[in-house]
């Protein structure tokens, strides 16, 4: 098994507002802050990350150094060449607001071969806040071809 923990980085309210704009997400949870503050309950009632800012951050926090993990791998496993990303499921564990500091912690595990002889790794995502609560947990399913 593989793991590797990230540096940590501080999300801003500029991170958000870049994200939903880049992205088109204009939706009043993201955009209309009177909005927000009337309709959201408690805690949740000021601008929050959306669940595709956090994860792509959670990628770009291991970005630095998932390389050479999955090199590791590939030469452990024999793994041929990278083919893509296959696969990716996400569920949302609690909110990340401007100021949040993140970090992701990653694991990495193969999942099996295909009937084409390629190899499924899973790449698990563990995004944490500075108080070492869940954010988002994700995981990635890379393909690989055939060792040669």
């Amino acid at each position: 098994m593989h793991r590797l923990t990230s540096h940590r980085r501080t999300l801003t309210e500029t991170d958000i507002v870049n994200f939903v704009n880049l992205v088109g997400l204009h939706e009043p949870p993201f955009i209309d802050m009177d909005w927000v503050e009337k309709t959201m309950p408690g805690a949740h009632n000021k601008r929050f990350a959306p669940a595709p800012l956090l994860i792509s951050l959670g990628m770009g926090l291991a970005a630095t150094t998932i390389g050479r993990l999955i090199e590791d791998i590939r030469r452990d496993e024999g793994f041929g060449a990278f083919h893509g990303m296959v696969g990716i499921e996400a569920a949302v564990k609690s909110p990340a607001f401007p100021g949040d500091t993140l970090r992701v912690e990653v694991e990495a595990t193969v999942d099996r071969k295909t009937s084409r002889g390629q190899t499924l790794l899973d790449l698990a995502h563990i995004l944490k806040n500075q108080r070492d609560e869940v954010v988002v947990a994700f995981t990635e399913k890379l393909l690989f071809e055939p060792g040669g």
